[in-house]
């Protein structure tokens, strides 16, 4: 689970994020990045669309999301904003290809800073 300080639930603050921030896509998920102050701590907010599959299907991929978020943040946890849009693909996706996935997804973004 990430800690309050780590997410972004405000509809407003995910659309700043993902129409302004810096682009990644794949096709199990599509990311943006903003950085922010660099003491800041950095947030993820994550969308996860009933395209994605129902109800319990989102959840698991929210779950996998979340856990690999909290990886990025013990590496690097201040200075960026991140917004991750799951992909119809990320519900039939293993945990190990999601998971290779988000490690395109933090090289490229971590790049691009």
């Amino acid at each position: 689970m990430l800690a309050r300080v780590n997410r972004i639930v405000d509809g407003e603050q995910l659309r700043r994020v993902s129409r302004h921030g810096v682009k990644f896509r794949s096709s199990i998920v599509m990311a943006s990045r903003v950085s922010t102050e660099s003491d800041s701590p950095a947030r993820f907010g994550f969308i996860v669309s009933k395209q994605v599959g129902g109800a319990v299907t989102r959840n698991l991929v929210k779950r996998r999301l979340r856990a690999l978020a909290a990886h990025t943040l013990a590496e690097n946890p201040v200075g960026y904003d991140v917004v991750v849009r799951a992909q119809s693909g990320s519900s039939t996706a293993s945990f190990e290809v999601l998971a290779r996935e988000w490690e395109q997804l933090v090289a490229h973004l971590v790049e691009s800073r």
